[in-house]
């Protein structure tokens, strides 16, 4: 009887403990997104991913006994209205997150001179890994100089360690986005004796005809791909009518299970991308996701979005942002300040969030968190890993980051 009467008050106790905590204000975490225009291929998955994470983490007694808040807003791709927002949202969130390279650029000079955390996964500056220069900017990610990187090292092992005499084609869109990898390219064929070529093709991609002719007659070994979105459907075409086999293609991470939809999944067998998170739902935060909010009518979009690598690709960024609160909270305490937030991301030390991406360590020099990714493959049903997790030619990667990040401190007077 005792004992039973102790259980109770402990229970009650415990849910007092909820309760008060809960009447604080909550932490939060601004998502100002292009969900109308030229980024909506990822945009919803992101954010459906933001807010399922967020109520399964207010569900579970929110982070270090705080509640989440995620406030989304459309900025349309356009870097005015992205300002726009960011300025509604810089006094009332921890952190700002544009997915955006053209807002990510525009918004930049004012995060980092207001001293406002702002997040730019997968967009933006390449060089923003760099820490020391950019100290609000937190990409949490490889940059996509690390991912071609990444790829040429995949290749490489695939080919018993020696390089020399391979054909590596670059097709990209005509584009910043595709161009970026360039110099990569360029000094890994320097250094490993491979041939390179680089195959342009267009603005908005749908037609490759040419380069795809050019790309025929090269015969190459490794075709690495630079694109997104309905771009991949258009190459795999592409690739069938000049009889090029899809297992050379390797793509950068912007390919999902919509564009292998809309390929056919028997056509897309043996086509590769690299990936910075695991593909599928099995996983256990994924399917507490499924069962705590969806099962239960609670999800915060579509179901089938959650199975898309982009919503893993934003679940993990969140997972990884809400580790650096929890940091700053067990250390700073509340209420958390800009300050405490860029601590406390910057001590992420080896975050897996529970295997579903690379470890990662943030530290003050480095906010990327290591440039890990892995290889997968489309079997016809499902994709399959090709590699573990690396991040390759860090020297050069690393190189290639404090040159345009030197740039910039220069021109801006640092």
């Amino acid at each position: 009887m005792i004992r039973r009467l102790k259980l109770l008050i402990g229970a009650a106790a415990f849910a007092m403990g909820a309760q008060a905590s809960f009447a604080a204000e909550p932490i939060r975490f601004a998502l100002c997104y292009d969900l109308t225009k030229a980024y909506t291929f990822v945009t919803p998955q992101f954010a459906q991913a933001a807010k399922d994470y967020a109520a399964l983490t207010n569900l579970r007694g929110g982070i270090e006994g705080t509640p989440v808040e995620i406030i989304v807003q459309d900025h349309g791709n356009e870097p005015q209205r992205g300002i726009e927002c960011y300025e509604r949202v810089k006094g009332q969130a921890l952190t700002v997150d544009l997915l955006s390279t053209p807002v990510s650029r525009a918004v930049l000079p004012r995060a980092m001179k207001d001293g406002e955390v702002m997040i730019q996964a997968m967009v933006g500056r390449g060089d923003a890994v760099d820490g020391e220069v950019f100290k609000w900017v937190f990409p949490l990610g490889p940059t996509y100089w690390g991912q071609a990187a990444n790829i040429v090292g995949h290749f490489k092992k695939q080919s018993g360690g020696n390089l020399k005499g391979k054909k590596i084609a670059f097709l990209y869109i005509d584009y910043p986005f595709g161009q970026e990898p360039i110099p990569v390219m360029q000094e890994l064929q320097k250094r490993e004796g491979f041939e390179l070529q680089l195959f342009p093709y267009p603005l908005p991609g749908n037609d490759q005809t040419s380069a795809w002719s050019q790309l025929r007659r090269f015969q190459p070994d490794l075709i690495v791909h630079w694109a997104f979105s309905a771009m991949h459907v258009v190459a795999a075409k592409e690739a069938k009518r000049n009889g090029i086999p899809l297992d050379r293609v390797v793509s950068v991470n912007w390919l999902n299970d919509v564009d292998i939809a809309n390929i056919g999944a028997e056509a897309a067998k043996g086509i590769r991308r690299a990936t910075p998170v695991v593909s599928g739902t099995d996983h256990p935060t994924i399917k507490a996701i499924l069962q705590e909010l969806y099962d239960k009518g609670k999800g915060n979009g579509d179901r089938k979005l959650v199975s898309d690598i982009y919503y893993g690709l934003g679940l993990a960024t969140y997972a990884t942002i809400f580790e650096g609160a929890r940091l700053a909270l067990k250390s700073e305490k509340a209420p958390l300040t800009a300050e405490k937030m860029r601590k406390g991301l910057e001590s992420i030390l080896n975050f897996d969030a529970g295997g579903l991406q690379p470890a990662l360590t943030v530290t003050g020099k480095d906010h990327g968190g290591g440039g890990k990714t892995r290889i997968e493959m489309w079997d016809g049903t499902k994709w399959v890993p090709q590699s573990d997790w690396s991040a390759e030619y860090a020297d050069l990667v690393w190189s290639t980051v404090k040159q345009h990040s030197g740039e910039f401190a220069k021109s801006a007077g640092k």
